[in-house]
């Protein structure tokens, strides 16, 4: 009888972790979890993204305002998971935000899942520890996705380098460079970004104005590879006040004008 009983305690400790899971229904924007109903959720569709995706407001019983929930379309989608969204979700009376996944089919009630599931409700409102919880159990941590945008601008404009280390066509700053070398590599290397600070390029190479080729990397598509940059002329001074290498900067550039990047 004894060896029973202690075979039984595990299953009964099963039986109570089982017990304590919250059951959720929704129905016509109102959730109800383990039987009792915590929640309005109100769908409005975001016009910024041609009603495409929706912000999702979350009402206690009484009407106070809970949660939103938006899309966070400024996150790198994962590339292994082509059916979710990332969705920025505020607890205004918790203070506290997190990013969560919701699927792209059925975003509501992939939403309301989310909530059911969370263990967030009591007392009428949410519980600040859980919602604590919730975020560091179920929150995702993405990347932030670069905008590669060029400025719009006439590109049968010349190039321009300037002082400053801008890059100006059509009398408008396009990008920027800067120049990052190590002496004790033996190689010029430079950084080309566009004026919101994103880098777009990283270019490697010797031999100064007379290089012939150069090691290139590009952010947007990341790839790396040889270019060619030679030039007919043989440059026989270095002197710039803009820099040392200008001539072989501004065969860089207009590579990367011609091939969209800059």
């Amino acid at each position: 009888m004894k060896n029973l009983f202690l075979i039984m305690l595990p299953l009964v400790g099963a039986f109570s972790l089982f017990a304590q899971k919250s059951e959720y229904t929704y129905v016509d924007g109102l959730l109800t979890v383990d039987g009792v109903e915590v929640a309005k959720i109100t769908k409005i569709k975001d016009t910024e993204n041609m009603g495409l995706t929706s912000t999702f407001e979350v009402s206690s019983m009484s009407g106070e305002k809970l949660i939103i929930g938006a899309y966070a379309g400024e996150f790198e989608q994962d590339p292994n998971n082509n059916m979710d969204h990332f969705y920025r979700i505020t607890f205004l009376t918790a203070n506290q935000i997190g990013i969560f996944t919701v699927s792209k089919m059925g975003a509501e009630k992939s939403f309301a899942k989310l909530l059911g599931k969370s263990g967030i409700f009591a007392d009428g409102g949410i519980d600040d520890k859980k919602v604590q919880e919730f975020i560091a159990k179920k929150g995702k941590a993405p990347k932030i996705a670069m905008d590669y945008s060029l400025v719009n601008r006439n590109k049968s404009w010349p190039l321009n380098l300037k002082e400053d280390k801008n890059i100006e066509q059509d009398s408008k700053i396009i990008g920027s460079f800067k120049d990052v070398s190590v002496k004790s590599t033996g190689n010029d290397t430079y950084e080309f970004r566009l004026p919101s600070g994103v880098m777009i390029a990283k270019a490697t190479f010797t031999g100064g104005n007379n290089a012939k080729n150069m090691e290139m990397h590009t952010m947007k598509d990341n790839l790396k590879r040889t270019v060619p940059i030679a030039s007919a002329d043989n440059v026989t001074f270095s002197a710039s006040s803009i820099d040392r290498n200008q001539l072989v900067l501004e065969r860089i550039v207009k590579w990367l004008v011609a091939n969209q990047y800059l």
